[in-house]
């Protein structure tokens, strides 16, 4: 039994973990890197075509985004996620995938103004993201499954997105039994809409993430939808819009929780009627799926709000841009409004259409109520960049630059620490992952020096055996060149990956018969001398 770390280790985004137990090769998430990266990842100890399982612990793409290149490499295995999950990841990989093509087809065009023939191919597509919905496994809160012999996993609900997960996974090999607890993103308490985290009791191993390892969420002066109503008006007052970068998953529902007390109590004297668009497509099909899911994953005043026949995400006034033209529309509306508008860090989509007509009027505001990974648009304009460059032209920075920190699907390090605290008896290990290099490394002493946790914060590669209970190896952290080697793409990547996916068939093919063993072995040699020639 071994558990290879493979991303987000030191680092904040692109989750993944890699265990292997009885022959079976499985992932804990496979996420997409965003934002800038600071140290290599490892590959994955086997070829994509050779993983059996992903066990996704939610939908977020940090966690999710690379599903489809795991299947355009070959990947025909299965994907358990939770019911909510699933549904999101249904519209969420689909979105990715359509970002993909889009940014390789605005690539090639600026390649091609320049001289340059080469075509750029993008990461994966609508395809490939189909081919991974397709492996999609639903699975119920609280639930053992038994995936194979001698691995069982139960989702229990972290508080942190609709349908988010910590995962326990249960491994027998000969006479070796461990159990090893995956946290995911531990959700913030007290959140508007989702449950808090649920605690987990045993383990041998726990992989927990540090995001917020090193400080205090802070406590508003007032609740959140006092100090969100108190930034609308004095922006309204001046003409000028709020525009509200917004996950579309998650956060964009909670915004409009809030708004929807703000014009109830019509808390913004003299605009009671101002708009709301949420310019995201991806986001109002997400919000259709939260009210789907209402009932298993909504709490506190949002179910009463259910049970009660209210939508507690929808109000008078709130407008939905599906449609690029309709997307177009909202910035030559003169009336004072709020846009919600993905993606949260700035980094792609409708949001930065927005920012550019926003940003250089000191009327409006952009308000950011998220976490702002190093190197995206985001970080920069809250860092108090003077012109950032949109769709190649720099814009001057004139607007009210304002952050909300009330509002947090992370748990802080108090929260961090009351989780790993349920455990009635220490893991044998805790490793530390998801945090900022500095941050993992410090929650990792934090946990060890005050709270006698056997805490360590591996770096990608290291390897740890699970059986032993050791580390067969320890990795050193492997900062990334400025110029990183081009990975092969196009229709040569598709050629490797089927080559790869053949190579898992012929490794699998124990159990076929003497003659269709011949018969496959000698299809593959006609192919062969079809192409050598």
């Amino acid at each position: 039994m071994k558990l290879v770390f493979i991303g987000a280790d030191h680092e904040v985004t692109g989750s993944c973990h890699y265990l292997e137990c009885n022959g079976k090769h499985m992932l804990v998430d496979y996420g997409m890197e965003q934002g800038a990266d600071t140290f290599e990842n490892a590959k994955l100890p086997v070829p994509e075509a050779q993983i059996d399982y992903v066990f996704l612990t939610h939908a977020h793409i940090d966690h999710s985004g690379l599903l489809p290149l795991l299947y355009a490499r070959g990947f025909r295995g299965e994907i358990y996620a939770t019911d909510a999950t699933a549904d999101l990841c249904s519209i969420m990989l689909r979105d990715c995938a359509h970002i993909q093509q889009m940014e390789a087809e605005w690539k090639s065009r600026k390649a091609k103004r320049s001289s340059d023939i080469v075509a750029v191919e993008p990461l994966y597509t609508m395809e490939d993201a189909e081919g991974a919905i397709k492996r999609l496994v639903s699975c119920h809160y609280d639930t053992e499954i038994e995936v194979s012999e001698g691995i069982k996993i139960r989702f229990t609900d972290i508080g942190h997105l609709l349908g988010s997960a910590s995962i326990e996974v249960w491994l027998t090999e000969g006479s070796s039994s461990k159990k090893i607890v995956f946290s995911g993103d531990i959700g913030n308490k007290l959140q508007p809409l989702l449950r808090d985290p649920i605690p987990t009791r045993e383990a041998d191993f726990v992989v927990m993430e540090s995001t917020y390892g090193d400080r205090l969420h802070e406590l508003p002066k007032s609740d959140f939808e006092t100090d969100l109503a108190a930034i609308l008006k004095e922006t309204f007052d001046r003409g000028g819009n709020v525009v509200i970068p917004s996950f579309a998953v998650g956060r964009t529902q909670e915004l409009l929780y809030f708004l929807r007390k703000i014009k109830v109590g019509k808390m913004v004297p003299g605009w009671e009627k101002f708009p709301v668009y949420v310019d995201s497509p991806l986001a109002v099909e997400a919000t259709q799926i939260f009210t789907e899911n209402r009932m298993e994953c909504f709490d506190g005043e949002a179910i009463e709000l259910v049970k009660a026949n209210i939508n507690p995400i929808s109000f008078a006034g709130l407008k939905l841009a599906i449609t690029s033209e309709e997307s177009r529309d909202i910035n030559f509306i003169e009336t004072p409004k709020v846009i919600i508008s993905a993606s949260g860090m700035c980094e792609a989509g409708r949001i930065r259409h927005h920012l550019k007509h926003n940003l250089w009027r000191p009327e409006s505001t952009i308000l950011f109520v998220g976490y702002q990974a190093n190197g995206t648009l985001g970080r920069a304009i809250v860092e108090g960049a003077k012109t950032v460059k949109l769709f190649g032209e720099e814009i001057e920075v004139r607007a009210q630059i304002k952050q909300l920190r009330g509002l947090s699907g992370h748990a802080d390090q108090a929260g961090l620490i009351d989780w790993i605290s349920a455990f009635e008896e220490k893991p044998k290990k805790v490793f530390i992952v998801h945090g900022e290099d500095s941050v993992a490394t410090s929650f990792a002493e934090l946990l060890k020096i005050e709270y006698g946790q056997r805490a360590v914060a591996p770096y990608s590669g290291s390897e740890f055996d699970l059986t032993n209970g050791k580390f067969t190896y320890e990795a050193e952290p492997v900062r990334i060149a400025k110029k990183k080697a081009k990975p092969a793409s196009g229709v040569f990547a598709r050629l490797l990956a089927a080559g790869e996916r053949l190579m898992a068939i012929i490794k699998n093919s124990d159990g076929m018969s003497n003659k269709d063993m011949a018969r496959f072995a000698d299809q593959v040699t006609s192919l062969c001398d079809k192409y050598q020639q």
